[in-house]
């Protein structure tokens, strides 16, 4: 698959309650070959039916034969360079960062080192994400543990923020999740305070490359509830709940970082 088939992985999330998702292992353990007519021992299933063709691109995950908490996703790798790139240019100075569905938590313990002069505090409502957090960011010096926060909730366990990051999460979630961002963000941050979000958009009604199209076609199948948002249209619930836009960034495999900003 081109496009955003591996950045956009719903395999990210690892189980958020406002989207089951693919429990990623830690280790390096390979799945049994398979028997002819048996499905594959140990394999995971991801959602609810497992995971539909247009994942191709996923491996199956066996049980690791390892006591290692930490997950890890491949996208991470990819992405976290341009990432920071963009969040050097719009975080503050100082105070405190707030990752909405921070996964596996590596991108927490990437972005937090090289923004030491910032105090990262990451979140997930999936419990065996945080304990992946809280592996990945042991040595952290500047992580707090990790919070259970679901963005969909009308309250979330934290009163005030600097800036709110958010990646890879509104395409793999209910519409209701990215208005639950738009709504804690304006609550946490203030005036002039930014949220980052990370992820494949349309633009104009339209996918901005073949490859997003059919990563849609595949979320949208396995849920109808997801799928790859217009920007237009979260655009417009962040101004609803009292953000502005600040700037729209391009970034590699068809992908956009999107900030706005408290009024």
């Amino acid at each position: 698959m081109v496009g955003i088939g591996t950045e956009g992985n719903p395999a990210r999330r690892g189980g958020m309650r406002y989207a089951p998702c693919l429990r990623l292992t830690g280790g390096r353990s390979r799945a049994p070959p398979r028997r002819p007519g048996r499905a594959t021992p140990g394999r995971v299933r991801a959602f609810r039916g497992g995971f539909p063709r247009a994942f191709g691109a996923l491996r199956h995950y066996a049980p690791a034969m390892t006591t290692d908490p930490r997950r890890h996703a491949p996208a991470t790798q990819r992405n976290r360079e341009p990432i920071l790139e963009v969040l050097r240019t719009v975080l503050p100075q100082r105070g405190t960062v707030l990752e909405v569905a921070s996964g596996t938590g590596e991108h927490a313990v990437f972005l937090s080192a090289a923004l030491p002069h910032l105090v990262w505090q990451p979140s997930d409502p999936d419990p065996g994400n945080r304990a992946s957090i809280e592996a990945w960011t042991a040595d952290a010096v500047s992580v707090r543990p990790p919070l259970d926060l679901d963005a969909a909730a009308d309250s979330w366990p934290v009163d005030a923020a600097d800036a709110v990051v958010c990646i890879n999460m509104i395409h793999i979630a209910p519409w209701s999740a990215c208005l639950g961002l738009m709504r804690g963000a304006a609550r946490l941050l203030p005036p002039g305070g930014p949220l980052c979000l990370y992820g494949p958009y349309r633009r104009g009604g339209a996918h901005t490359a073949p490859g997003n199209e059919s990563f849609d076609a595949g979320l949208r199948a396995q849920d109808p509830a997801w799928g790859v948002r217009d920007l237009e249209a979260v655009t417009e619930a962040a101004v609803a709940a009292g953000l502005r836009p600040d700037r729209v960034v391009e970034m590699p495999a068809n992908n956009l970082t999107v900030v706005f900003r408290r009024l």
